[in-house]
């Protein structure tokens, strides 16, 4: 009887200990696209939300006079360097990265196509995390996706908005961001 009584409780203890090793050993859950784009999104909105950078080419030049942002207030010998100060309409939407109110616009010739400016939007706002691939495992057992990092410019004024999809500028960056799991659940580790 007390052989039996022994095995019993082995028996139990054993069927007790593989229920808690199984229990141990649960499988990651699922890192969907959707959930990665949601956790990618959420770092960007902690973040603060800045003006985009907006490269201004020669067309960008003659747009932003068509939109009233600035106006030549000083032309040169050569006729193709010349001064322009931002208008008042300018001024809210827009500002030089150079500081001050004054372009400076100085090309090496009158058919030099690569001489730009810096401006930045007033409007500031959240990047924007588009075009999640599949999520892929990591080799240091966690996940990665890729996806591309966009500007937003919701609220830009459609002059401007135009100026920034001249060439020169970029609005989009490829990303690749890192999860771990912690205490269950993915989070995010980085951002490259």
């Amino acid at each position: 009887m007390k052989n039996v009584s022994k095995m019993n409780l082995l028996l139990a203890v054993s069927i007790l200990g593989v229920g808690m090793v199984a229990a141990g050993c649960k499988s990651a859950p699922e890192l969907t696209q959707d959930q990665a784009k949601s956790l990618i999104q959420a770092k960007y909105d902690a973040t603060a939300p800045t003006g985009a950078s907006i490269t201004v080419n020669n067309d960008g030049m003659v747009a932003g006079v068509a939109a009233k942002y600035w106006t030549r207030t000083t032309i040169y010998p050569n006729k193709y360097w010349a001064d322009f100060t931002l208008t008042a309409d300018g001024k809210k939407v827009l500002k030089l990265d150079a500081g001050g109110d004054v372009i400076k616009w100085r090309p090496e010739s009158p058919t030099d196509s690569k001489f730009t400016i810096a401006i930045d939007t007033v409007q500031a706002n959240h990047l924007k995390a588009l075009g999640i691939k599949d999520v892929q495992d990591s080799a240091s057992g966690g996940k990665m996706v890729s996806y591309n990092e966009g500007v937003d410019l919701t609220g830009v004024p459609d002059p401007l908005v135009a100026i920034a999809h001249n060439p020169g500028n970029q609005l989009t960056t490829s990303r690749t961001a890192n999860f771990v799991l912690t205490n269950g659940a993915w989070t995010l580790q980085s951002i490259q």
